[in-house]
């Protein structure tokens, strides 16, 4: 059976007694052609360790393994899980773990065997999904995601732009991201009401390897309230003195706004309070 197959896919369904569940975010994809795609923009090869989040009833499941990769299915849906047993392979190159990936301890998990993630993410989990996944670039060598087209415009945005904002500037710290294509809600089963889009997340080590928490908190803070100047959102963390300073050592006006700011000076920004606080 193909479950990129509308026909075969609703047979399917209906002979296991199983239905997408709304709650879960649960959209199958019904085009082989994207599939596919999805498979040329994480550069599947064969022997590639994979991980898939959400696989359901197991239409990209199936075509990662006819490419040889070995392929890790993590499914929090009892009944979808039980079903992606069909599709072992005899050299054993499927497993499937029951459990929802936010639980799942996927670091203890891959230590010592690099791989790739390949996933449908359920949209309403996206960001605590990549917030646990972007940290394991050491772990992790890349993200093919299919994700809901507003949200991949935030994971894209740059500054200036009016989806950049915390989380923009948390996937460029850990990752070098690219759009590849969106997908048409026609291509899913049941239909979604918005377009997705596939993205590829190439994980690199970061420009801080400590301290990280307190440069996060720096950003989030200042983004908190985005439309006000970075002297007044980062009184709460600094002193108005060091920030004024801060501003001037990196060549940008008192007056600047959060978004305006690059990753790398939000890092310079960091590196001069860490200095400042260090010093006295």
């Amino acid at each position: 059976m193909r479950m990129y197959r509308p026909s075969e896919l609703h047979t399917f369904l209906k002979e296991k007694g199983l239905y997408a569940k709304k709650g879960l975010s649960q959209n199958f994809l019904i085009d082989g052609n994207i599939i596919q795609k999805i498979l040329n923009a994480a550069s599947i090869e064969k022997g590639d360790f994979v991980v898939e989040i959400g696989p359901g009833p197991g239409a990209l499941t199936q075509a990662l393994l006819e490419r040889g990769a070995k392929v890790l299915a993590i499914e929090m849906d009892p009944l979808f899980a039980k079903e992606l047993e069909r599709l072992q392979t005899p050299d054993m190159r499927l497993e499937v773990i029951c459990q929802d990936i936010l639980t799942f301890p996927l670091k203890k998990r891959l230590c010592g065997q690099k791989g790739k993630v390949v996933a449908n993410l359920p949209y309403h989990i996206t960001t605590p999904i990549l917030v646990q996944l972007l940290p394991l670039y050491g772990l992790i060598e890349s993200l093919t995601l299919m994700v809901q087209k507003e949200f991949a415009e935030r994971m894209l945005a740059h500054p200036g732009s009016p989806h950049y904002s915390s989380f923009s500037v948390f996937v460029a710290f850990y990752a070098d991201v690219v759009s590849h294509f969106s997908v048409s809600p026609n291509c899913f089963s049941p239909r979604p009401s918005v377009i997705s889009s596939v993205m590829h997340c190439k994980l690199h080590l970061p420009a801080l390897e400590t301290e990280m928490e307190d440069f996060f908190r720096l950003t989030r803070t200042a983004f908190g309230q985005r439309r006000k100047m970075l002297r007044s959102t980062l009184q709460s963390l600094y002193s108005k003195e060091a920030i004024e300073q801060a501003l001037t050592s990196i060549h940008r006006p008192l007056t600047i706004r959060p978004e305006e700011l690059s990753l790398k000076e939000f890092i310079l920004l960091y590196h001069f309070f860490l200095r400042d606080r260090n010093e006295t």
